[in-house]
């Protein structure tokens, strides 16, 4: 599982739609597509029910969306975390 498909399953789940999420994210919806695709693969069920309007939250998807946020706000929060260590260091 990569952060990207986190990303893209976030952004979906945000969106409620896979064009709106793909222009968010600046990508094309394919490549958007194939990222829930492989997602829901690898967790062996489906995220979300394809409307003709849009994508809806299955209860699997609502689950994993907590987590998916925890995810991405915990490598933010490293990320920062580094950086401020890798900027002080420098100051020193």
């Amino acid at each position: 599982m990569s952060l990207t498909h986190i990303q893209s399953f976030v952004a979906v789940a945000e969106e409620r739609h896979v064009g709106r999420a793909a222009r968010r994210l600046h990508l094309s919806q394919p490549p958007l597509s194939r990222h829930i695709l492989a997602l829901e693969d690898e967790l062996g069920t489906p995220l979300f029910e394809r409307t003709p309007r849009g994508m809806r939250l299955l209860p699997a998807g609502e689950a994993f969306l907590q987590h998916a946020r925890r995810i991405l706000a915990e490598v933010d929060a490293a990320v920062h975390t580094v950086r401020g260590v890798a900027t002080r260091r420098r100051e020193s």
